[in-house]
Formats: C-alpha cells, sequence, structure tokens
C-alpha cells in the first residue's frame, strides 16, 4: 500500500503519519502549499509521479481550531478553496488515474435538527458556510466512482486541544465560571479518526468493492456541558489551581448559535456493518490530551508551550 496524503499537517493527518510510520507504510505527504485547487495540472503530476494506491484527503478549513467555524461565516472564499474546490480536484485526478480517494468530511453537512444521532441515510441541509462547502465538497468527491467519505465526530487531540485550553483557563481566570453552547456531539480522537482510516485504507487495498458514505466517532456522545465537566476532572489530577475549584464551579449553556448545531451526533453502524471497525471510548485520549498541557510543567517546570494554561 502507498498512501498519497492531502491536509497532512492537519491534527488527524499528523496521527495518520505516526501510525504510518509504526505500520512501515509508505507514503507521501506534500505540504499544504502545493495544493492550490485552481494548478490542477502541478497535483496530478504530484500524485502521477509518487504512483499512490490510494489518495487520502483531510485537508479542511477548521482542521486545527474549532473557532475557524465561525470564522468561515466571514471568510467564504478561503473555505471554499479548502472544502469545496480541493476536493473536486483531487476527485478529478483520482478519476483520470484511476486511483481510489478517501474524503474526510464532517458532521456540519445535516441541519442539527435530529434527536438521535444521523445515519449516512439522513437528509444532509447544511445551515452555515463550513458545512455548506463541506457538503460540495462531498458532492464533487462523488462524481469519483471509487471514493470513501468519512464523516467524522467532533475531533479532539494533542494537535487540536485550542477549546480545551480555552475552556480550562477561563475556569481559572473567573474563578470557576464557565458558559457553553447547549448542544450534544460526538467527541472523537484525531488519533482514533486516523486509525479508522487506516483500517478503511487497508480494506480498500484489497479490493473490496466498498465505495460510499461513512461515519465515524468516539464511543459515547455528550452534551457540551458534560464533556467540559470532565476535562476539568482530568485537569484536575495536574493542576492544583482547578483542583480547588472543581466543588465550586458553575458552567452555564447558552442556546447555540449558526453555524453551530444543537445536535451533531453521529450513528457509525454502518462503517462497522461494512468494515468491522469498532467505536472506541474517547476518555483515555482525552486523559491523554490534557496531560500533554501540563507534562512540560511537570517535567521542567512552566514552560512557553503551556504559559496560558497555568498561569
Amino acid at each position: 500500500m502507498k498512501l498519497f496524503l492531502v491536509g497532512a499537517n492537519s491534527p488527524t493527518g499528523r496521527g495518520l503519519i505516526e501510525i504510518l510510520r509504526r505500520n512501515k507504510i509508505r507514503f507521501l505527504a506534500p505540504a499544504d502549499k502545493n495544493f492550490d485547487p485552481v494548478n490542477a495540472s502541478a497535483i496530478s503530476r504530484m500524485v502521477a509521479d509518487f504512483a499512490p494506491t490510494q489518495l487520502v484527503n483531510m485537508a479542511d478549513f477548521i482542521s486545527r481550531n474549532h473557532s475557524a467555524l465561525k470564522r468561515a461565516e466571514s471568510s467564504e472564499k478561503r473555505c471554499e478553496r479548502i472544502n469545496a474546490l480541493l476536493p473536486a480536484t483531487l476527485a478529478e485526478t483520482c478519476s483520470q488515474l484511476d486511483i481510489p480517494m478517501l474524503h474526510l468530511s464532517n458532521s456540519y453537512v445535516f441541519d442539527g435538527e435530529k434527536k438521535l444521532g444521523y445515519n449516512e441515510n439522513d437528509e444532509t441541509n447544511p445551515k452555515g458556510v463550513y458545512g455548506y462547502y463541506s457538503l460540495a465538497g462531498e458532492e464533487a468527491v462523488r462524481k469519483h466512482p471509487s471514493h470513501i467519505i468519512m464523516r467524522s465526530g467532533w475531533l479532539f487531540g494533542r494537535h487540536k486541544i485550542g477549546l480545551i485550553k480555552s475552556w480550562i483557563r477561563t475556569i481559572k481566570n473567573h474563578h470557576g465560571e464557565l458558559t457553553v453552547s447547549r448542544r450534544r456531539f460526538s467527541p472523537t480522537s484525531t488519533d482514533d479518526m486516523a486509525s479508522a482510516i487506516l483500517a478503511v485504507t487497508q480494506q480498500v487495498d484489497c479490493d473490496a468493492n466498498v465505495w460510499g458514505t461513512y461515519h465515524y466517532s468516539g464511543l459515547e456522545s455528550k452534551k457540551e456541558i458534560e464533556f467540559a465537566r470532565q476535562i476539568l476532572k482530568y485537569a484536575a489530577n495536574h493542576d492544583e489551581e482547578v483542583y480547588q475549584l472543581l466543588e465550586n464551579t458553575k458552567i452555564r449553556e447558552n442556546l447555540p448559535r449558526l453555524p453551530e448545531l444543537p445536535n451533531s451526533t453521529l450513528s457509525s453502524k454502518k462503517i462497522f456493518d461494512t468494515f468491522g471497525i469498532k467505536q472506541k471510548s474517547w476518555h483515555g485520549d482525552l486523559q491523554e490530551t490534557i496531560k500533554t498541557l501540563y507534562v512540560g510543567r511537570l517535567r521542567n517546570g512552566p514552560d512557553e508551550s503551556d504559559s496560558d494554561i497555568i498561569s
């Protein structure tokens, strides 16, 4: 198996590269600057020269920072370029070269009004710029017959920790008070998502006829307020100030404002039925993610990487 990776510097991409290296799987991961969707010929040359058995696209407008979801509303052209035009160019390239393509998408293609977890047969109805262009990217990828679209749950991880840091900092700076959105999502570790992507590509590499759209998320959905409390509980293991505030925290909920969704939970039954990929608990990965915020302090004292958390 030889994988050509697009968006390899995304949190999920970095996790996937670590797994590929451990398993000694060949891959090529060009820098993001090489993927201008307008320059299709240059992209096609890169892919053709490497001659991969599959292409995996993980480029995404909000790949590193959840706050970019709202920023997409005022950065429509850039969001379109990354989430719609680039997947279209990649799908056309893969079709011309007869290479299977796996494309990572998200739950914002839905409207968030469903009470239960969304499955692959539910009607899409995006409510914001990010979701709109994510859906446009999916539709472009579907024009290539040999495609897999994987919609992920709400991603967090060692390389996607901004919102977690923000919540911990806010609790400390506001004496135990925090405001979150009244929404439900499916927490999913970026490392877990990377493992699921690899599992799918391995079966595709064995000529499995499994083309289509799939959902994958961590086991156990949560309200945002519940997830925030879990974060504080784990942070208290490393942070005396958070520990002292635990019993007196006051977390309030505000109604979600678009483009946030009241419900972005996903059903992962189809991916289990097709590939045998089981959902994994995200609790252990969350504990490890939070630990990375404090590991510099614990080993060497405060450093630049965690100063905004512990100050």
